[in-house]
C-alpha cells in the first residue's frame, strides 16, 4: 500500500495509528480519526487545550439526541434535524509561571511556544495519548513537557476521562491549569452548512457539587456570572446542564478535576498531591471552570485528572440527567482504575470481533473496525438509534440514518446479533412513519425515508448548495426508495445469520410485508412491454434524479431497484407462507391483508421490467439514450472528477445528459447476491445472466463511473473479486484508505465514512470467504486475493460463538469452539463437513479454484 497515498506523518503498528508533528491542515482530519466513542456518545479527537476553529473542530456526540432547527435558504424557510454538539467536556489549558516572574502565555499547538507533538491512538485499549513539549519564548533551555491520556469508557458508557502529566525542564515555578465544561456550542463542524441555523441548545445552569448533593450556586443561562461559587471554593465538582431548543432534550455533564499525584527524581510515582492545591470555581452562564495552580520543582511531574459523565433525559433507570451524572462522577473510581476497567471492556469486544489480516492493510482493518464498534457497540442494543452514516465522529450528513446499514449489519450480524437486532427495530419502531409517507404518496405498505433521524419522517434535503457554482438547487434524493429493499435485505440477512426466528415472525414479518405491499402498489402494468414497472425513482447512482430537460424528477425501472423490488416481493411471499398459522392470521388481520395481495407480489416479482441495451443491463429505462462523456477532458481539466456532478452544474451542464454515474448502480445487485443468486433472480424475472453477460455489464459501467462515493470502490472491488480477481485490488486499497488518507479531499474530516468502513471488514469476511450463513449450515467459497491470500476471521453462527475461519491461497481451516452445542455443517463446492466442537478441519479448495489463482500467479 503506497505511503504516498496516506497521511503524512502517520505511521501504523499492529494495534497503534501515530501521528507525529502538528499539521493545522490535517488536523481536523486526526480529530475525526481519533475519536473515542462507546456506542452511547463518543468525543472527537480533539486538543483540550483549544477551541473551535479553522483548524480545530472539537464535537461530542450522543447516540440518537436530534434537534430540529429552521433557516432561511435561497428565500425559503427550511427545516433541517441535526444530531446535536454536545457541551465540550475536554477543555484543560495551562501555562507556567517561573520563580519571580509573571505567568506566561497559555499554551497550545497552534502557538510559537511548541516544538514537539505528537498523538497516538491505542486500537487494542481504546485510548488516545497527546504528547506536547513547549520552551519558552525567551529560551533559556526552559521547557514544559505535557503528555495526555485520554479515554471514553467502553464499560462504563456514561464516564470518560482524561489524565494530564507535566514535567517541568530547566526550572521551578507553578503551572496553571483550568479544567472546564464549556456549553457554549454550535453545530459548525460543517463549513458549507455555515449559513444555516447552528445553535441547538439552551437553558443552560452550571454549579458545583460536594458529596452526593448539587450546589445552589448555579448560573441560569439568561444571565452571565463571573465570580466563583460562594461558599465551593474548595469543591472538586462542577456541573453543567442545559436541554436541547426543541426536541427538548436534557443534558447534564459533571466534571471531577483532582491533582492527583507528582513524581521526581527523589519522589515514588504516585506520592500524594501537595496539600491544599484544591479547585478554584468559576462559573459563567455557559461554562463551569475549575482553577489549579501547582507548584513544580525542575525535573518533576505533577498530574491532573479530570473524570466526566454525562447523561440525557432519554437514559432509562435515572431519576434526571444532572443528579446521574453527578452521582456517576462521585461514585467514579481514580483514573488508574478506570483505565484497567476501560482496558477488560475493551478485551471482550475484540474477542468477539476477531479479525487478523497481515500488513498495512490489518492495520487499516482494524482502524476500520475500531471505529464501527466505537458507533455501534454492544450498548447500542439498548437504545433506539440507526446506523449515522458518518459514525458519531462529525456533523456531515446531519447525523442523519441512510441506508448505509446495508453494509454495516452483514458484519454485526457475524458477531454482535443484539446490536443488529436493536438496529432493525428502529427500523420497526418507524414502521408507522414509513406507512404514513407511502399514504401521503398514495400508495399502500411502507416507504422509508432515504434519509432518517429521530422519529422517521424524512429528512432529506430539498435544497443542497453546489459549492462549486454556489447555488442552491434542488435535491431530489428522497425519491431513492430502494432504502425500503435495504431494510427488508437486513431483517432477511440478519435472520438467516442469527437464527432468531422470533423476531424474523415478528417484527421482521411485518417490516418486510409493509415494504413488500408499496412495492406491489408502486409497480404499474405495461400492456406494451407486457411488464410491470417502477416509475419516477432513483437510483444508488444518484447523479441521474431525471431526465435530460424533464421538468419533473425521477427515473423510470431504475435496474437496481427493480430487482431488489423483485426479491423483497419473493421473501415477503415466502415469509407469509412460513409463518406460524396462529402468528400469520394475528398479522395478516392486523395489516388488513387481502388473500389475494400474495398473488399479485408473486406475478410481479417475476414480471418487474428489467431494461437492456447493447447486451448489458440498462441502469434505467432510456439510459443508452443519453450521451457519452469525454472522460479524458474532465480529468484533464479538473483531475479529480469525483463529484463531477458539481463540475458538470458549474459550467452550466447537467449530469443527467450523460452515461456517468456517481456510484456503482447496477453493479450493486453483485454486492447484495452471490453469483447463484443473482442469477435466480434474473431467471425468475425472465433473463438470462451467466458469467459472460455479467462480466460485459461491469466492463461497461466501471469506465463509467466516477467512483464520487466511498461506497463505490468498496462495492467494485466487490464485484471484481468474483469475476476479474487480478483488477480488485485498486478498488479494494481505494476502499482500505478512502478515509485514512481522505480521498475525497475534505470530508473525512466532517465525520468518518461508517458504511465504507465495515464494508471493508465485510469484504474480507464475506466477499473473500464466500461466506453465507444458512438455516442449514456455512456455505463457503473463497476467492482471497494475492495481495489478502492469507487471513483469519472469527464468526457467531447462530448459537456457535467463535467459528474460527482460516483462509490460505489452497486451503480453508474451519475451527468449531469446544462449547458449542453440536457440528457446523460446512459446504464447500461440492463437498460438505460436520466440523464438531472442539475440533478443527483443513478443506482443500476445489481443483478449479486452485487452478485458477496459480494461473493468476503465472501471469
Amino acid at each position: 500500500m503506497s505511503p504516498a497515498r496516506t497521511d503524512r506523518g502517520r505511521t501504523a503498528h499492529a494495534w497503534t495509528w501515530t501521528y507525529e508533528g502538528y499539521d493545522p491542515e490535517r488536523e481536523r482530519l486526526r480529530e475525526a480519526l481519533c475519536t473515542l466513542g462507546n456506542g452511547y456518545f463518543a468525543t472527537r479527537g480533539a486538543a483540550s487545550e483549544t477551541s473551535e476553529g479553522p483548524s480545530h473542530c472539537p464535537g461530542t456526540y450522543a447516540a440518537g439526541c436530534y434537534n430540529r432547527l429552521t433557516s432561511s435558504v435561497a428565500g425559503r424557510q427550511v427545516e433541517n434535524e441535526d444530531m446535536v454538539n454536545l457541551p465540550n467536556w475536554l477543555p484543560l489549558r495551562y501555562r507556567v509561571r517561573v520563580e519571580g516572574a509573571r505567568p506566561g502565555p497559555w499554551l497550545s499547538p497552534d502557538g510559537p511556544e511548541l516544538i514537539e507533538h505528537g498523538q497516538t491512538l491505542d486500537l487494542r485499549h481504546g485510548t488516545l495519548t497527546r504528547r506536547s513539549v513547549y520552551t519558552a519564548r525567551e529560551g533559556g533551555g526552559r521547557r514544559l513537557r505535557v503528555e495526555q491520556r485520554r479515554l471514553v469508557h467502553m464499560g462504563e458508557p456514561h464516564l470518560a476521562a482524561q489524565r494530564t502529566s507535566f514535567t517541568a525542564e530547566g526550572w521551578t515555578g507553578e503551572v496553571e491549569v483550568e479544567a472546564a465544561l464549556d456549553g457554549d456550542v454550535r453545530n459548525a463542524g460543517v463549513d458549507r452548512y455555515a449559513d444555516l441555523a447552528n445553535l441547538h441548545l439552551t437553558r443552560w445552569r452550571t454549579g458545583t457539587a460536594t458529596g452526593s448533593g448539587t450546589g445552589t450556586g448555579s448560573v441560569t443561562g439568561t444571565r452571565t456570572g463571573t465570580g466563583s461559587a460562594t461558599g465551593f471554593e474548595r469543591s472538586d465538582t462542577v456541573w453543567l446542564c442545559c436541554r436541547t431548543l426543541n426536541s427538548h432534550i436534557r443534558i447534564a455533564l459533571a466534571a471531577r478535576t483532582r491533582v492527583v499525584g507528582r513524581r521526581g527524581t527523589t519522589s515514588r510515582p504516585g506520592t500524594p498531591s501537595r496539600p491544599g492545591i484544591t479547585p478554584r470555581t468559576h462559573l459563567t452562564a455557559r461554562q463551569a471552570v475549575q482553577a489549579l495552580t501547582i507548584p513544580v520543582e525542575s525535573g518533576e511531574t505533577v498530574v491532573v485528572d479530570k473524570t466526566v459523565a454525562l447523561y440525557t433525559s432519554h437514559d432509562p433507570a435515572i431519576s434526571g440527567p444532572l443528579t446521574a451524572a453527578i452521582e456517576a462522577v462521585r461514585r467514579a473510581p481514580d483514573f488508574p482504575r478506570l483505565l484497567a476497567s476501560h482496558h477488560r471492556a475493551w478485551e471482550h469486544i475484540w474477542r468477539r470481533a476477531a479479525l487478523d489480516v497481515p500488513g498495512e492493510a490489518g492495520v487499516i482493518l482494524r482502524l476500520h473496525l475500531f471505529h464501527v464498534l466505537q458507533t455501534l457497540s454492544p450498548h447500542t442494543a439498548d437504545l433506539d438509534v440507526g446506523v449515522p452514516a458518518r459514525g458519531l465522529h462529525g456533523e456531515a450528513y446531519r447525523g442523519h440514518v441512510f441506508w448505509d446499514e446495508l453494509f454495516v449489519l452483514p458484519y454485526l450480524n457475524l458477531h454482535f446479533p443484539e446490536v443488529s437486532r436493536a438496529l432493525l427495530r428502529y427500523r420497526y419502531r418507524r414502521l408507522p412513519a414509513a406507512c404514513r409517507a407511502a399514504r401521503d404518496a398514495g400508495r399502500a405498505g411502507a416507504m422509508y425515508p432515504w434519509q432518517s433521524g429521530s422519529d422517521g419522517r424524512e429528512e432529506s434535503q430539498e435544497l443542497h448548495l453546489n459549492p462549486r457554482s454556489g447555488r442552491w438547487l434542488p435535491d431530489h434524493s428522497r425519491l431513492q426508495h430502494h432504502v425500503g429493499s435495504a431494510v427488508a435485505y437486513n431483517v432477511w440477512q440478519y435472520a438467516q445469520a442469527s437464527g432468531d426466528t422470533r423476531f424474523l415472525y415478528g417484527e421482521g414479518a411485518e417490516t418486510l410485508i409493509q415494504i413488500a405491499r408499496f412495492w406491489a402498489d408502486a409497480a404499474v402494468w405495461d400492456p406494451s412491454l407486457e411488464r410491470y414497472r417502477v416509475r419516477g425513482v432513483v437510483g444508488p447512482d444518484e447523479y441521474h434524479d431525471g431526465y435530460p430537460d424533464s421538468p419533473a424528477p425521477g427515473l423510470d425501472d431504475n435496474a437496481y431497484t427493480n430487482v431488489t423490488a423483485a426479491w423483497v416481493l419473493t421473501r415477503a411471499l415466502e415469509l407469509s407462507r412460513a409463518l406460524p398459522p396462529s402468528r400469520g392470521q394475528e398479522l395478516f388481520e392486523r395489516l388488513r391483508l387481502d388473500p389475494a395481495e400474495p398473488d399479485r407480489w408473486d406475478d410481479i416479482a417475476h414480471r418487474l421490467h428489467v431494461p437492456y441495451h447493447d447486451g448489458v443491463i440498462s441502469q434505467f429505462d432510456g439510459y443508452a439514450d443519453l450521451a457519452e462523456l469525454d472522460w479524458d477532458r474532465y480529468r484533464g481539466q479538473y483531475g479529480d472528477i469525483r463529484r463531477l456532478d458539481r463540475i458538470l452544474e458549474a459550467e452550466g451542464d447537467s449530469v443527467n445528459r450523460y452515461k456517468a454515474s456517481k456510484q456503482a448502480d447496477v453493479l450493486m445487485l453483485g454486492h447484495l447476491f452471490p453469483p447463484r443468486e443473482l442469477a435466480g433472480l434474473f431467471r425468475q424475472l425472465g433473463h438470462r445472466l451467466d458469467d459472460e453477460s455479467w462480466r460485459a455489464t461491469i466492463d461497461y459501467y466501471l469506465p463509467r463511473t466516477s467512483h464520487g462515493s466511498t461506497l463505490s470502490a468498496l462495492v467494485s472491488a466487490w464485484v471484481l473479486a468474483r469475476a476479474r480477481r487480478d483488477e480488485a485490488w485498486a478498488y479494494a486499497e481505494e476502499a482500505l484508505i478512502g478515509d485514512v488518507a481522505d480521498i475525497q479531499g475534505g470530508t473525512t474530516a466532517e465525520g468518518i465514512h461508517l458504511g465504507a468502513m465495515a464494508g471493508t471488514l465485510d469484504f474480507v469476511q464475506r466477499c473473500l470467504t464466500g461466506l453465507e450463513a444458512r438455516d442449514d449450515g456455512l456455505w463457503l467459497d473463497p476467492a482471497p486475493l494475492p495481495q489478502l491470500s492469507k487471513f483469519r476471521v472469527g464468526v457467531r453462527y447462530r448459537d456457535h460463538w467463535d467459528v474460527d475461519l482460516r483462509i490460505r491461497a489452497q486451503r480453508v481451516r474451519v475451527g468449531v469452539p469446544e462449547a458449542a452445542e453440536g457440528p457446523v455443517r460446512v459446504v464447500l463446492g461440492d463437498s460438505e463437513s460436520a466440523v464438531a466442537p472442539g475440533t478443527s478441519r483443513w478443506l482443500d479448495l476445489p481443483r478449479g479454484r486452485v487452478s485458477r489463482a496459480r494461473a493468476r500467479r503465472r501471469r
